[in-house]
């Protein structure tokens, strides 16, 4: 199993930390950011392809922002896959 660090850009959350094994998301902890919508969000891409979770998750905003926590983990596993 791989650990990546991931330091967003232009959101709340100050890290995030994402397990892969297999090009499978194992586990996801954000740090800082909307504590309830993150642990929904760690849950639910779970066990999920690298691939689907940036298909689902990148290019979604928060707010006036032209990005979010949900596209800042998209961008961190684009990120490892280059």
């Amino acid at each position: 199993m791989e650990t990546i660090q991931y330091q967003p850009k232009g959101v709340c959350s100050r890290m995030m930390e994402i397990d892969i094994e297999n090009g499978i998301v194992q586990d996801l902890r954000v740090f800082g950011g909307c504590n309830g919508n993150l642990k929904g969000i760690s849950r639910l891409v779970k066990g999920m392809e690298i691939d689907e979770v940036i298909t689902r998750l990148e290019g979604v905003t928060c707010g006036f922002k032209s990005t979010s926590c949900p596209d800042q983990i998209a961008q961190a596993l684009k990120q490892y896959k280059a």
